[in-house]
């Protein structure tokens, strides 16, 4: 049975089109469909119920060192308030999953993972976990909300003093208050806009939701579901787990080399990655140059040759035309190169480009 977070009955009060996903009944889509919400993240701002993702604090004197061995991104010098995503691989070098860590302070650290990876993720803390240190699954008792888009900022200051509102990306304000309401609020986001994120109590979700509707209604800010989210990180692509990693998968095959410090002492995966050398096959992205919408686990051609599978695949509303990320074998992944994909047994044009397809204008 699918479990419901704390804004379901909200969701269903803005009509949103409930659908499982990752073991929770959320919305696909409101009223205004996938399109609109795409389209108001990129010029105006959306709101998101993201409550489904997991959250794990792990503290200790050990912390950090355990952190640095489960993770293949280095940890030390994070500041007190600063997020770092990250790959975690198991022995083969496939990836676990992929996180966001945030420093609370020393021997203290805030980890958000993805929702269907929430218990295999824990479980592997703990199957892995040494010395004086504790991962403790907090996901029950976090409630996450994402604003996301150019106005998101403006609508923030609305509500929230400016001690409030994180500076730089990838950094967090905790305890703090939005609307009255202690959270706290973190400047990252899975769109490719500029945005925040907030964590609070569950029973504080309802509530700090119709604060930013009605806040940012002149602004344009809407409401928000899981099929606007998906095509917003594939225009801006960003991986998913599932798709463009798994335990199959390394980070470097997925294009995540610059969060794997192989200069680390250690980490779980890193001997096979250093034996294995550089990868042969690599995730690139597909601009779809003749007619159709190519779809994940597609496969890929040079004429007969099979050189990889599409990973990811999407009509690009902002963009107005379809893409897609696939992993190919090295020798086709310069950008340029036409290759064809297979769909449903017609052959589809495209030609390889380099990523992302859409980047915000800074």
């Amino acid at each position: 049975m699918e479990l419901k977070t704390p804004l379901y009955e909200t969701h269903v009060k803005y009509k949103g089109k409930i659908v499982p996903f990752a073991g929770y009944l959320l919305p696909v889509q409101y009223e205004s469909g996938v399109i609109a919400e795409h389209m108001a993240v990129r010029t105006a701002c959306g709101l998101f119920d993201v409550s489904h993702m997991g959250e794990v604090v792990c503290t200790g004197p050990d912390a950090l060192t355990n952190l640095n061995r489960l993770l293949t991104n280095d940890y030390i010098g994070l500041q007190d308030g600063q997020a770092r995503y990250s790959p975690m691989c198991n022995e083969a070098g496939g990836v676990v999953d992929d996180l966001i860590v945030y420093k609370v302070r020393d021997d203290c650290y805030f980890i958000v993972v993805n929702a269907a990876n929430k218990d295999k993720d824990f479980a592997w803390m703990q199957e892995h976990v040494f010395g004086d240190a504790i991962f403790t699954d907090i996901s029950g008792e976090v409630a996450q909300i994402a604003l996301q888009g150019p106005a998101a900022e403006t609508i923030l200051r609305k509500l929230a003093a400016e001690e409030a509102i994180p500076q730089h990306y990838y950094s967090a304000e905790f305890h703090r208050q939005v609307g009255g309401i202690d959270c706290i609020v973190s400047r990252t986001g899975y769109t490719g806009e500029d945005g925040f994120e907030f964590y609070l109590a569950p029973g504080e979700a309802p509530r700090l939701w119709e604060l930013l509707l009605e806040t940012g209604r002149d602004e344009g800010l809407i409401p928000c579901g899981l099929g606007a989210r998906d095509t917003l990180r594939l225009e801006a692509a960003m991986p998913l787990y599932g798709h463009e990693m798994d335990d199959t998968i390394t980070p470097l095959e997925a294009g995540l080399g610059m969060f794997v410090k192989m200069t680390k002492d250690d980490f779980i995966g890193k001997a096979v990655l250093e034996a294995k050398g550089a990868p042969s096959r690599r995730r690139v992205g597909l601009r779809v140059t003749g007619r159709g919408i190519i779809r994940e686990h597609a496969e890929v051609y040079d004429g007969t040759t099979r050189i990889g599978v599409t990973t990811s695949g999407t009509h690009c509303p902002y963009l107005k035309a379809p893409a897609a990320m696939a992993l190919l074998d090295n020798a086709y992944t310069a950008a340029g190169t036409a290759v064809e994909v297979d769909v449903r047994g017609r052959r589809v044009a495209a030609e390889v480009v380099k990523l992302p397809f859409y980047r915000r204008a800074r």
